[in-house]
């Protein structure tokens, strides 16, 4: 008869106890941030767009950047003197589709309310994860999230076309956004890139921050919304984004960042009282569907 094997030490079973606890804590650390992020993001729009009687999109849009420049600002700590021409380049670029796609999403919500506005908007990610994969799956997805496109967009006699077209220019701007991040951040170290970009955008935006105070100086309220939707929307996602990617993989990140359309249609319809019909709801799903199923079907090696 063999002898029973000697139980492990305590201090090295308390060792492997603590090492799984503190794994479950980092998920849901990461979990519980990832869903902050979605409803802060999704909330501050909601909370934006009741400024826009007396400030409008631009002018929201406006404070919002202003708002993103100073935290971005904060976080990378930009060495501007020290940025070469071949770094400037996607800077710029980058400042000007970080400003169009806030102020078309904006302009968008305004026009035909925040789930379909933000549902249209996600085509762009969509679109890029979709193009760079070679597999039958995801042709099947590709198709799916089109034909939520197009119902969402289904001629009707209410339907607001410059609306959707803008909803559409904003994935545009998304996808563009995507691309231009990653050039930016192979030219220049962290976060200094992206905080460059922000305070570029945020002197563009001037003007227009001028401009209103200048016509008809804005209510406290107003500005109070405009300023929550910047901190809501700008400021604590990407703080939140920070500490989530440390603790999540970045295929669980986009599985829920695919879950933002749905998020934003319920604060919509909660917040806002912007009701969606059934066939809507269901456009809404094919696409956020489309997207989860792309990133859950593994990928051959």
């Amino acid at each position: 008869m063999s002898a029973a094997p000697a139980p492990a030490p305590a201090s090295a079973s308390a060792s492997a106890s603590l090492s799984v606890g503190s794994g479950r804590d980092r998920r849901l650390t990461g979990v519980a941030a990832m869903v902050g992020s979605g409803l802060s993001n999704q909330t501050g729009a909601a909370i934006g767009s009741l400024a826009f009687p007396v400030l409008g999109p631009t002018g929201v849009v406006a404070v919002r950047q202003y708002v993103a420049a100073l935290v971005l600002l904060a976080v990378g700590r930009p060495r501007l003197r020290s940025f070469t021409r071949r770094q400037w380049g996607p800077v710029f670029l980058l400042a000007l589709v970080f400003g169009t796609m806030n102020l078309s999403l904006y302009t968008a919500i305004d026009r035909i309310g925040l789930g379909l506005a933000v549902t249209l908007e996600f085509l762009g990610p969509l679109t890029i994860a979709l193009a760079a994969a070679r597999r039958r799956v995801d042709a099947c997805c590709a198709a799916v999230a089109a034909a939520g496109a197009v119902t969402l967009m289904r001629p009707q006699p209410s339907t607001d076309y410059l609306g959707m077209g803008l909803g559409l220019l904003a994935a545009v701007c998304w996808a563009s956004y995507i691309l231009l991040n990653r050039t930016v951040g192979r030219r220049i170290p962290g976060a200094q890139g992206s905080a460059a970009a922000a305070a570029v955008s945020a002197v563009l935006f001037l003007p227009v921050g001028v401009v209103l105070v200048l016509r008809e100086p804005p209510t406290g309220t107003a500005v109070g919304y405009a300023v929550s939707a910047g901190v809501l929307s700008s400021a604590v996602p990407y703080l939140a984004d920070l500490l989530t990617l440390r603790h999540v993989s970045p295929a669980a990140f986009g599985l829920f960042m695919s879950v933002n359309p749905v998020l934003a249609a319920l604060v919509g319809w909660i917040g806002l009282g912007q009701g969606l019909g059934l066939l809507d709801w269901s456009a809404i799903a094919a696409v956020v569907c489309a997207n989860a199923l792309s990133i859950l079907v593994p990928r051959r090696t």
